[in-house]
């Protein structure tokens, strides 16, 4: 997938002569796919456990309004907001995880449904009006951090890609890494500094990552989504854990949430749909299998980026709207034949 976002850089740097891979359009893709890279980190370890979530994206924009009504109609502080957000977030994720494991009801019925409840609440919450939300609020999703944080960012970022390097984890790709962290770094520099909401991906997409790959929880989460019955003789309390991801993933949207009402600088009634396919959709083409057991957050954040700079560079080009989900469709069917043929073959 690397190669083939190189590929698409490449492609779409030289179609519109060089303006794609300017630092103010870069920054601005970045921030772009930020709120669908978020909803992702939690969607690939769904994915991973052997569930899938439909309602992510209308629980984002039902969470999204809840904080921007709780600072303009309310009257509470942007903070107070965004935890009552996330509060309500992870309550409605574990109602959700509560009936998929102890009823055993399908989670494809569980989260559609969902879908369609919290589509409803929001409709009756903004009544199809728009609201704004103040000024502090909006920080979140639009504030570009001072170029000196940048700076320490990305050292930060080499230095862990180094130190990774030294534990003889992978010379080439996390060498690669520790140069690219400060490329990054010099890149958003050119423009205005780092987008806070690329800042907060970030940050979730390591937290993420650790919990995947270096606790018991993560791994599992692995082990119930490869083999449930070797999971379930193995002792692994799979009710409980499916129960926590579900919730988890219900804190994640409310987090995808709060940062597109952000961005977009108002809650409406159609917030949020379509998020959820996204967020699938990337975490497939980044190499999570739809089967379970297999997935990683830095290849659904690499997914998610994929797909951005599909949909901006033919925004640039001015490609007709029609062709950006027939291309963003036939990808994510070709990623998930490739997948299916890879482990035929095994």
């Amino acid at each position: 997938m690397l190669g083939a976002l190189i590929l698409v850089w490449a492609a779409f740097s030289i179609t519109t002569d060089g303006v794609f891979l300017s630092p103010r359009n870069l920054a601005l893709l970045s921030r772009q796919m930020a709120v669908t890279a978020i909803a992702t980190t939690g969607i690939v370890l769904l994915i991973v456990s052997g569930q899938i979530d439909l309602s992510a994206g209308s629980l984002a924009g039902l969470c999204g309004a809840v904080a921007a009504m709780g600072c303009t109609n309310l009257g509470l502080g942007v903070a107070l907001s965004i935890a009552i957000a996330l509060t309500l977030g992870a309550t409605l994720g574990f109602s959700q995880g509560v009936v998929v494991s102890r009823f055993g009801v399908p989670p494809f019925i569980v989260t559609l449904g969902g879908m369609l409840i919290f589509q409803g609440i929001l409709l009756g919450l903004t009544k199809g009006v728009s609201i704004v939300p103040p000024a502090g609020f909006l920080r979140i999703g639009q504030e570009f951090l001072p170029k000196s944080a940048t700076w320490a960012l990305g050292a930060a970022g080499s230095a862990v890609c180094l130190w990774q390097v030294k534990r003889g984890k992978g010379l080439l790709v996390w060498g690669l890494s520790a140069v690219m962290a400060v490329g990054v770094a010099a890149l958003f520099n050119a423009y205005q500094g780092l987008p806070l909401p690329v800042l907060l991906m970030l940050l979730l997409a390591a937290c993420f990552w650790v919990l995947a790959e270096h606790t018991a929880f993560g791994r599992q989460l692995y082990a119930i989504g490869g083999n449930r019955d070797a999971a379930f003789y193995a002792g692994v309390p799979i009710n409980k854990r499916i129960i926590a991801i579900f919730t988890i993933m219900g804190a994640v949207s409310a987090s995808a949430g709060v940062v597109l009402t952000a961005r977009v600088g108002a809650a409406s009634a159609d917030a949020g749909k379509m998020l959820e396919l996204d967020a699938i959709a990337a975490a497939v083409i980044g190499g999570t299998s739809l089967l379970g057991g297999r997935g990683s957050v830095w290849g659904a954040i690499l997914g998610a980026t994929v797909m951005a700079s599909l949909d901006n560079g033919m925004s640039l080009l001015n490609t007709e709207a029609f062709w950006q989900p027939i291309i963003k469709g036939t990808i994510l069917v070709a990623a998930v034949t490739a997948d299916l043929r890879w482990r035929h073959r095994r």
